[in-house]
């Protein structure tokens, strides 16, 4: 596949996420925006969990991993480091495995929720791997070197407002989304760069 392709994969990751959640959320009048976790659409006791999990983790995770390759091609020599490529591929794939196994907000301790709290938190984390090792493989490119300050305050804000449930423990779903949304836009903005080069 070419450069654009990959890039249009990795957009259409974003755009299925967002409109699955908007959808879903839109279906369910009792969801609150500021205090249900994302997770809760597709929950073991909520209606249409699959149509959640499905559309919402398990196909976008795919393609961000697709995405996740296309845009390590895009960018590696013979001699980079391969962790930007594990980072973002794996990232995806742990979206996709949090979706396989829905969350059991009742019983936070149940294998399902386990599963689903280890594929959640392993995306975010290979996502820190990718994102923070990403710079030193744009440094060799004129073109990619101006993507390393944007792409930094993305991942630095998702962390940041990863504390979002300590200061205002009562509308703790706000932090995620915001999490979420820079993630997302740091996946949009290497997919338009990506189908610029």
């Amino acid at each position: 596949m070419t450069n654009k392709q990959y890039s249009i994969i990795g957009i259409l990751a974003v755009v299925v996420f967002w409109s699955a959640y908007f959808i879903m959320a839109n279906l369910r009048p009792e969801y609150s925006y500021l205090t249900k976790a994302i997770s809760e659409l597709g929950s073991i006791d909520a209606p249409n969990k699959w149509y959640w999990n499905i559309a919402g983790y398990i196909t976008p995770g795919i393609l961000i991993a697709i995405f996740g390759y296309g845009l390590y091609k895009g960018l590696a020599t013979e001699n980079s480091s391969k962790l930007p490529l594990y980072g973002i591929i794996l990232s995806g794939l742990f979206m996709s495995f949090s979706g396989i196994f829905p969350g059991d907000f009742d019983n936070k301790n149940s294998t399902t929720m386990l599963l689903h709290t280890i594929g959640s938190f392993g995306s975010y984390a290979f996502f820190l791997l990718g994102a923070f090792t990403y710079p030193k493989l744009m440094k060799t490119s004129t073109y990619w070197k101006k993507v390393i300050k944007p792409t930094l305050i993305f991942t630095w804000l998702t962390i940041i407002f990863g504390g979002w449930v300590f200061v205002f423990p009562n509308t703790p779903a706000v932090g995620q989304r915001i999490v979420f949304s820079f993630y997302f836009i740091w996946i949009i903005f290497t997919a338009y760069k990506l189908y610029r080069q």
